[in-house]
């Protein structure tokens, strides 16, 4: 496994394909050794050794994963419905110091705040953990 820094975020967990208020917050956080998901109640949604996960990018910038069976799609911004990120989801990403920001094309940027970028950004961190990504 290759060195790597702690990284925390928000990002959104599409539960659903259809109904945007299904897409929630999460604080998705890497750090050696622990790939880690908190929703906005502070329940962990995923903890798991990064080398135990799964995944690939689509092409549209959602990250897919699968971690014990469990299949969870990640986007870098929710829709018009979802809810919008705990105080406590903010603190905890802000106890983890500011994430490099992710570079992205202009499309990614106008159309989706960089939302493509980050997700990638993500795939890179959890290829450099040891996770079986394509």
């Amino acid at each position: 496994m290759s060195e790597y820094a702690v990284y925390a975020e928000i990002v959104y967990w599409r539960r659903s394909l259809w109904n945007g208020a299904r897409c929630v917050p999460l604080v998705l956080s890497l750090s050696p050794g622990e790939l880690r998901a908190e929703d906005r109640d502070g329940q962990v949604v995923v903890q798991s050794d990064p080398r135990e996960v799964e995944g690939r990018l689509t092409r549209l910038g959602t990250l897919l994963i699968t971690v014990r069976g469990e299949r969870y799609a990640l986007v870098g911004r929710g829709g018009g419905l979802s809810p919008a990120p705990s105080p406590g989801q903010r603190a905890a990403v802000s106890a983890f110091g500011a994430s490099p920001p992710a570079a992205g094309g202009a499309v990614d940027q106008v159309f989706n705040a960089g939302a493509g970028a980050r997700m990638r950004a993500w795939h890179t961190r959890l290829g450099g953990a040891g996770a079986r990504l394509w």
